[in-house]
């Protein structure tokens, strides 16, 4: 049986803002922006090639702290390009970063241990990691 994951709730202060963040900024995918009444709104969003989203709102979502939320992942096949892009999008990420060492040798000493680091405008903090072989 496949478990998967396909969506992680991300506490946000200011939805437009983060919308505007996350599909013009990151570049994912607005999968719908639903509004029922004036007390529920619902965005979902996904990044390029994942198979998970992200949903944030009011009213239908759980409340959590804006910010509250770190440790989220993506995965990418090219970590400098990744940083490039973020870069040129007006994202503020830390410099590619090599965290650990790979437990055997890779063609590109970047893979498995490639990071870059960012946050979204309320302080979700997010990593980047490459690792060619899963994209």
């Amino acid at each position: 049986m496949n478990w998967t994951l396909e969506v992680v709730i991300v506490p946000v202060s200011d939805i437009d803002r983060a919308k505007r963040f996350y599909a013009e900024q990151l570049g994912f995918h607005v999968d719908h922006d639903t509004v029922f009444g004036d007390q529920v709104r619902i965005v979902q969003l996904t990044p390029p090639g994942s198979g998970c989203s992200i949903v944030f709102g009011k009213g239908a979502v759980p409340e959590m702290p804006p910010g509250s939320l770190k440790g989220l992942q993506l995965v990418v096949r090219d970590i400098k390009a990744a940083h490039a892009e973020l870069v040129s999008r007006g994202v503020q990420v830390s410099d590619v970063t090599t965290l650990g060492e790979n437990p055997s040798p890779t063609p590109d000493p970047l893979d498995n241990v490639g990071f870059v680091f960012f946050s979204d405008p309320d302080g979700n903090a997010w990593a980047v990691q490459q690792i060619s072989s899963r994209t």
